[in-house]
Parts: structure tokens; C-alpha cells; sequence
């Protein structure tokens, strides 16, 4: 019987980072990046997840949502340790592109979590979901709001392609800023400690596999309780 915890993407449409066209969006308006990524995830994400649920209930049947999710929440935290060892070995330019690759890597483990809870991956709410299990808004109403917002200004997004004073100037540290606090990097010397000789990917697999396992701990309570 074949057992397939998560779909293998089509080369042409890789769903294991944030997409060339996301990032231009969060670059030109970074802050609201957290709300650019939740939308882009739902609608790129979620079809992945809801086919992924249901491939696997098909191999299995009278697996447990409790199963199904911890099935996504086991591959998931193992995609965020390497992706954390990758920063590490990369240095800063790394680190920042890491917290986006999390942040893109956890929406991605939720929307696989509400699936194996039977909640649609790919509906709107979800979005909303996401901004509050990444803390990244308290109330659902305001992630709603600033959801809203973002879509608007989504609409007249442009590429981002000013000089800022550097990789860490401007815009582009208020984006890596933004990012680290959806994936739950909460204090941003964490992810500049990356830096240390020798210690940066030690550090780096341990931050991003904490943050992950705290949000699906949330996620499953969340979803479980529905």
C-alpha cells in the first residue's frame, strides 16, 4: 500500500518556496508582507493540500485527522531545520531569505493541518487563519482587515528595484523583519546570531524547528476544536 505524506510538486510549479512574483510584492510593500504571503499561500497552497488529504485517505482509510496531521506536521518541521541549516551555512543574506522560505514553509504546513481536519485548505478564511496562528494580528477581525487592505494595494503592487544602503538597508530590513515575526522568530537577534562562526546552523535548524512545532501545536488545537 503506498503511503505518500506530502505531494511531490510538478517541476514547473514548485510550491517549496515563496514564488519570484511574491517576493517582488513583499519587497514593494513590505509592510504588509505578511498579508501578501497568507493570500498568495491560500491560493497557491491550497488546492496542494486539500489533493494531498485526500490522496492519503484514499491509500489509508480510517486514518485519524489527528494522524493526518501529524503526518504534515512531522515533514513540515523537517523541511524548517533544513532550511534553517541552509541560512546558517549561507550567512546573513541567507537568514534573510530564510524567514521568508519559513514563514512560506509553515502557511504551508497549516493549510495541510486544516486539511487533515477537514477545513477547506484553499478558502478565503484561511488567510485569516493563518495572520492569527502566526500572531502576526490577535483577533481575526483585524487579520481580516489588514488582509483587505493588502489585497487592494496588491492590485497596484510594483517590483521593488531601489537602492536601499545595502542588503540589511531600508526596505529590505523592515521585509526580513516583517517575515521573522510570521514565522515566529520573534527576537531578531536570533536570526542575526546566525552569523556566528560555527554556530550558525546549530542555530539556525533549532530556531526554525521551535517556531514550526509551536505554530502546529496552535494549528491543531485550532482545527481539532472546529
Amino acid at each position: 500500500m503506498s503511503q505518500h505524506p506530502v505531494p511531490v510538486s510538478p517541476p514547473t510549479d514548485d510550491t517549496s518556496v515563496p514564488p519570484g512574483t511574491l517576493w517582488s510584492r513583499m519587497k514593494a510593500d513590505p509592510q504588509y508582507a505578511a498579508e501578501h504571503l497568507a493570500l498568495d499561500a491560500v491560493r497557491r497552497l491550497g488546492p496542494e493540500a486539500a489533493g494531498w488529504a485526500a490522496r492519503i485517505r484514499a491509500d489509508r482509510p480510517g486514518i485519524t485527522p489527528d494522524e493526518l496531521a501529524g503526518l504534515a506536521v512531522k515533514h513540515f518541521t523537517t523541511l524548517a531545520r533544513l532550511s534553517g541549516a541552509v541560512s546558517g551555512a549561507a550567512g546573513l543574506p541567507g537568514a534573510v531569505l530564510d524567514v521568508g522560505v519559513l514563514a512560506w514553509t509553515q502557511a504551508r504546513m497549516v493549510l495541510h493541518i486544516a486539511a487533515a481536519y477537514d477545513a477547506e485548505p484553499a478558502a478565503p478564511e484561511r488567510a485569516t487563519d493563518l495572520l492569527v496562528l502566526q500572531r502576526v494580528h490577535k483577533v481575526a477581525e483585524t487579520a481580516r482587515t489588514a488582509l483587505g487592505v493588502a489585497a487592494g494595494r496588491e492590485r497596484a503592487s510594483r517590483i521593488f528595484t531601489g537602492s536601499q544602503g545595502g542588503p540589511l538597508g531600508g526596505t529590505l530590513l523592515k521585509l526580513s523583519l516583517k517575515l521573522a515575526q510570521m514565522a515566529g522568530v520573534r527576537a531578531a537577534r536570533k536570526m542575526f546570531a546566525k552569523l556566528v562562526p560555527g554556530a550558525g546552523v546549530v542555530l539556525g535548524t533549532w530556531v526554525n524547528s521551535a517556531a514550526t512545532k509551536d505554530l502546529a501545536r496552535r494549528a491543531r488545537e485550532h482545527y481539532a476544536a472546529r
